[in-house]
């Protein structure tokens, strides 16, 4: 009797078929599960496994590798300047020795901007630089502001 392959995935294309990748324009912020608004930009997800290294006692020819620390940059969110306080207030609590820690989702959305595609859940986060928009009296630039975040442990989901 022939061996049956499997039925793939829901969301695994088929060997041959094409496959466009994500566009990165369309994100949001949501914290606590509550959306913040819509960003210009998201960026320095990243993370890191520092390796730690070894020699093993007579063979020095070798040098071994194991994981190390888990390091996780910083999230810097850059959003239009608004009437709304919320990501200022989170900051002002971190300023004055109250950092309140909460879970943050990044989500990818499709070009019609409401059906999520991915999202990665930055865990026990908390706002760690702020930086104020340019003022320029000969420009018309959108007011940007920017906010940085850390965080414990990122989720991709």
């Amino acid at each position: 009797m022939p061996s049956v392959a499997p039925a793939p995935a829901e969301n695994t294309p088929l060997a041959g078929t094409i496959t466009d990748p994500y566009r990165a324009y369309n994100f949001k912020l949501e914290i606590q599960g509550v959306t913040q608004g819509h960003f210009t930009e998201c960026s320095g997800m990243d993370v890191r496994v520092h390796p730690i290294k070894y020699r093993e006692g007579g063979n020095n020819q070798v040098v071994h590798s194991v994981p190390g620390p888990v390091e996780y940059g910083d999230i810097t969110l850059r959003y239009g300047l608004t009437a709304s306080t919320e990501l200022w207030d989170w900051f002002m609590t971190a300023v004055s020795g109250r950092t309140e820690r909460k879970n943050v989702s990044i989500l990818l959305l499709d070009s019609d901007g409401s059906t999520e595609l991915m999202r990665w859940n930055l865990v026990n986060a908390w706002p760690s630089h702020w930086q104020g928009t340019i003022l320029n009296a000969s420009g018309r630039e959108v007011a940007i502001e920017s906010l940085s975040l850390v965080f414990e442990t990122l989720e991709r989901g």
